[in-house]
């Protein structure tokens, strides 16, 4: 039946959309090396509204340790640098009037648990957001009308297989992030 079909596809994209908002997540906790990933969030006011820091400035990473901001429009330089400071990264901007140098400073010891942490808590919230599709896909099944008894077994079964792999697919994610993290 094609609205079986349909609850299992809308229960899958949920899931996936979940996995993918792990996958941005984790790109957001640092793991000893600079990245451009890590102020992709920072919103800056340029000219009155708020604007993300690629589209009024290139970010670029010029050594492991170190991210360079250099605004297209000079005097935005202000703003950026006060955008970051606001956007609690963690990070004291220098400014030579030309563009911003973001030291990365090396992860001690607690800092890495720290985000390790946090990691875990992102995959956790990952997990009730795959589970809620589930639950989701499940009170659907049950509002259809028509429909055999063994036909709704047999998607409930195919929701829990989804459902094992999006969890199996969080913890694996978080294997490889608290490996990049711990890494010295």
């Amino acid at each position: 039946m094609e609205e079986l079909d349909l609850i299992v596809e809308s229960v899958q994209h949920d899931m996936e959309g979940a996995i993918k908002h792990l996958e941005h997540a984790f790109q957001r906790i640092r793991a000893g090396r600079a990245s451009t990933n890590m102020v992709q969030d920072v919103m800056v006011e340029y000219y009155g509204a708020l604007t993300p820091i690629n589209q009024v400035a290139n970010v670029s990473v010029p050594d492991a340790m170190t991210i360079s901001i250099q605004p297209w429009d000079s005097k935005a330089i202000n703003d950026i640098e006060k955008a970051i400071v606001n956007s609690n990264l963690g990070f004291a901007p220098s400014n030579n009037g030309i563009n911003i140098i973001l030291n990365v400073p090396p992860l001690t010891e607690e800092r890495r648990r720290d985000l390790a942490k946090q990691a875990k808590g992102e995959t956790e919230d990952t997990k009730i957001v795959v589970r809620n599709a589930r639950q989701s896909g499940l009170k659907e099944l049950k509002k259809l009308d028509g429909v055999s008894e063994d036909l709704i077994k047999g998607i409930e079964a195919d929701i829990q297989v989804l459902t094992d792999k999006y969890v199996k697919a969080c913890d694996d994610h978080l294997k490889v992030k608290e490996a990049e993290i711990m890494k010295v």
